[in-house]
């Protein structure tokens, strides 16, 4: 059944959307289930690519602020020996 979905949808079709359709045809099924037996039938979505997340993060940029306030910035550990 697994098969014939995937095939009906092209190969659109990932293992969390083959688990719905076969959950609104009446299948009692975990989707743990039809990921392994999709991944031993080497089933895989290859059409559907998600979408990436903004990655503003350039690195260390800019110059350091003095330590004007002679702050200390590293603490003792006070927990070393316990």
């Amino acid at each position: 059944m697994i098969l014939a979905l995937f095939e009906k949808h092209e190969g659109r079709y990932g293992y969390r959307r083959i688990h719905a359709e076969l959950k609104s045809l009446g299948y009692v099924i975990n989707h743990k289930k039809v990921q392994r037996i999709m991944k031993e039938l080497g089933l895989k979505c290859v059409k559907f690519v998600r979408k990436s997340r903004n990655k503003s993060y350039k690195g260390k940029e800019g110059k350091v602020a003095k330590n004007r306030l002679n702050r200390r910035f590293d603490t003792p550990n006070l927990y070393k020996n316990g």
